[in-house]
């Protein structure tokens, strides 16, 4: 039967005499056994070299003769090479393959004007070329779990990955960067194409090709399929649609993310990332007329309108920065998760330092110092509406606009961050780092809000200047609050509800800047306060009324001018009530007669928790007393600084609300009663 070629009756005898063998394996000491099996050894090998010999017949390796076709011989010699030790089947497969792409490496060589870049595709038409007539002519031939067809493109994908590495590396200055992304794009699309006709289990077995981690799955059947349902015989594009999507720039955006199950994906493409480095330049290059672009932008269209849809709104083109940073980053992972990741997040930083420099940074509107105080007369003819603040409307919506801004690529930074690493080799994580990035940003908040704070407070110091300058010893009677509290209230309410309704969506920044406001206006109050000399005791009672008047409208800053009232937050109410309180309590102080000695001082040290003599030295100043009278004051503060008043000078300190003088415990009655009644 072997001499005959009757292969398939020998498959058949030769599988049971092959199980019968096995069964008396343990009999092998028996001489009559051992002599049966060293002869069916010997008729294995036999069959072996002849199905070796017949396939060279049939499919030569060297020579001129056309290979033959498939014959049914053939097929039912592959059924005995199933049996046979499986380096017999290995050789079969190892040599028809060697044969099928014998054509390939002559058509494509080094030389030939096809096998550059631009002419890809024709690499890819031809295997599936081939691959169309593999399944007519021999899909048949070999037993399906050979998985030839995968075989043959497999072999394919990693002589074409050598021979392109090696072509790019003699011709590595013709690459340009839209010739290396057509390439690579073609290259991935043939990857997908094999992704859905095979399985890639032959990618693991370690016949053939080099071992890569594939999906399991079946390979689909291999009967040949109509040939509109065949992914190798998919339209190729025509050479004028690839022209057309070059003008349109389609190349260099970005592809489908790659299906996670493509086990196909690099087998060939891997062989582009040692050029990746002509991308990486490019897009340094792109992101940095980008940017110029924005500047230019900016100077031609202006700052965002006020009183529009477009104030405090982040500007436009920090989404066009991340959406453009997102192909790229897409784009980059699909060609390489390696160092060439790495290479782009450092141009990725480099443009949001420039971003935040040139048109964050470069934007905030300068301030200028401005000479010349507020007298008396002009507060009083300061009518409302008129403007004092250095920064006008436009200039307040533009710096809250680049706050927003800056708060919106801090946090896209940040997801930007946790992106890299995704995309990104385990191996090259630790090295994804845009903490300086996102501190540069803060920075540009924080400029952002003491800006406005610096405008606030600048816009109140007139004011302030002239409560200083006020002659507070002259004044006779209790009035409505002073000019000076108006002028304050009225920059609050120009100023606030502006920067209020502009970070309308950065909630926590405007808090911030109440908070920043307050510590910065409470001592700066505190400080004119202490230059009000001498006060009268009537002067002292309009300063309490007016201290209490400020520290109201503080309380209610936050929510000033708004028509929805919010509560306003914990952190700041506490801040401001400290502050404007030691101002009421120095003010007390102040109220409160400098006799007996004793009792000033006790009550000095209740009422200021913070005392000391610098702070003491003022208040008497404020009062108007000699020096020669002070320094006997000073010298009993010292002496009782150090321990608490006892129980009997407690009870014998001087209190505010039941003062031992009648004539000041009226007075303070009745600015208290008309606190109340202003309430």
């Amino acid at each position: 039967m072997t001499r005959r070629r009757q292969y398939g009756e020998v498959a058949n005898l030769l599988q049971g005499v092959m199980n019968v063998l096995e069964h008396f394996h343990k009999y092998m000491g028996i001489p009559q056994i051992r002599q049966l099996s060293e002869r069916v050894k010997a008729a294995q090998t036999e069959l072996g070299q002849q199905i070796l010999a017949d396939f060279e017949e049939a499919f030569p390796s060297q020579g001129t003769k056309r290979p033959g076709g498939p014959s049914n011989v053939l097929r039912d010699a592959c059924l005995v090479a199933n049996i046979l030790d499986p380096r017999i089947k290995q050789e079969i497969m190892k040599k028809f393959i060697k044969q099928h792409l014998s054509e390939y490496l002559v058509l494509f060589q080094e030389n030939q004007d096809v096998a550059w870049l631009d002419k890809i595709d024709r690499r890819y038409a031809w295997i599936k070329r081939q691959l169309v007539d593999y399944e007519e002519k021999y899909g048949r031939m070999f037993p399906r779990e050979w998985y030839m067809a995968e075989r043959i493109a497999v072999e394919f994908c990693h002589v074409t990955r050598t021979e392109l590495a090696k072509i790019m590396r003699t011709r590595a200055k013709e690459i340009e960067v839209k010739l290396l992304l057509f390439a690579i794009q073609r290259t991935t699309n043939f990857e997908g194409f094999l992704a859905k006709r095979f399985s890639g289990c032959t990618l693991t077995d370690g016949t053939l090709v080099r071992p890569s981690q594939g999906s399991l799955r079946h390979e689909k059947k291999l009967e040949s399929p109509p040939t509109s349902t065949n992914p190798f015989l998919e339209d190729e594009p025509t050479p004028e649609m690839e022209e057309l999507a070059m003008e349109k720039g389609d190349l260099d955006q970005p592809k489908k993310p790659k299906a996670p199950d493509n086990p196909f994906h690099g087998i060939v493409s891997k062989c582009f990332e040692p050029h990746l480095y002509v991308y990486i330049e490019s897009q340094d290059k792109n992101l940095g007329e980008l940017i110029d672009r924005f500047v230019a932008d900016f100077k031609a269209q202006g700052p965002p309108k006020p009183n529009t849809d477009e104030g405090g709104a982040v500007l436009p083109s920090c989404a066009d920065l991340f959406v453009y940073y997102k192909k790229c980053m897409v784009q980059c992972s699909q060609l390489s998760t390696g160092e060439p990741m790495i290479a782009l997040t450092t141009i990725f930083q480099k443009y949001l330092r420039e971003y935040a420099w040139k048109i964050l940074s470069g934007n905030l509107p300068k301030t200028t110092t401005s000479s010349g105080g507020l007298t008396i007369s002009s507060l009083l003819k300061e009518k409302e509406g008129s403007e004092v603040a250095k920064f006008t409307l436009e200039e307040l919506c533009l710096i809250c606009s680049i706050l927003s801004t800056a708060e919106y690529c801090l946090a896209t930074t940040q997801q930007l961050e946790e992106k890299l690493k995704e995309k990104v080799d385990i191996s090259l994580i630790e090295r994804i780092n845009l903490t300086g990035e996102m501190d540069t940003f803060s920075t540009v908040i924080s400029s952002s809000i003491q800006l406005l704070v610096q405008d606030l407070d600048a816009a109140c110091d007139p004011a302030l200047t002239a409560m200083s300058k006020m002659q507070w010893q002259n004044v006779e009677h209790v009035g409505d609050q002073s000019p000076y509290v108006t002028s304050v209230i009225l920059h609050i309410k120009q100023n606030v509800p502006i920067i209020r309704d502009n970070l309308a969506s950065t909630r926590k920044y405007f808090t911030q800047f109440c908070i920043k406001f307050a510590n910065s206006f409470i001592p700066k109050f505190i400080t004119h306060l202490f230059k009000c000399k001498p006060i009268s005791m009537v002067g002292a009672e309009q300063l309490l009324l007016d201290t209490h008047s400020l520290k109201m409208v503080l309380l209610d800053l936050p929510s000033i001018g708004s028509q929805v009232v919010r509560k306003a937050p914990a952190s700041y109410t506490k801040i401001v009530v400290k502050g404007m309180t030691r101002a009421e309590m120095i003010l007390k102080v102040v109220m409160a007669p400098h006799e007996p000695l004793v009792v000033f001082v006790d009550n000095y040290i209740k009422l200021l928790t913070d005392c000391n003599t610098e702070t003491f030295q003022k208040i008497l100043d404020m009062k108007g007393l000699k020096r020669s009278e002070q320094s006997s004051m000073l010298e009993l503060l010292r002496q009782r600084l150090p321990a608490p008043p006892s129980g009997a000078e407690s009870t014998g300190s001087l209190s505010l609300m039941a003062p031992t003088p009648e004539q000041e415990s009226s007075r303070i009655r009745k600015l208290e009663k008309l606190i109340k009644k202003r309430l």
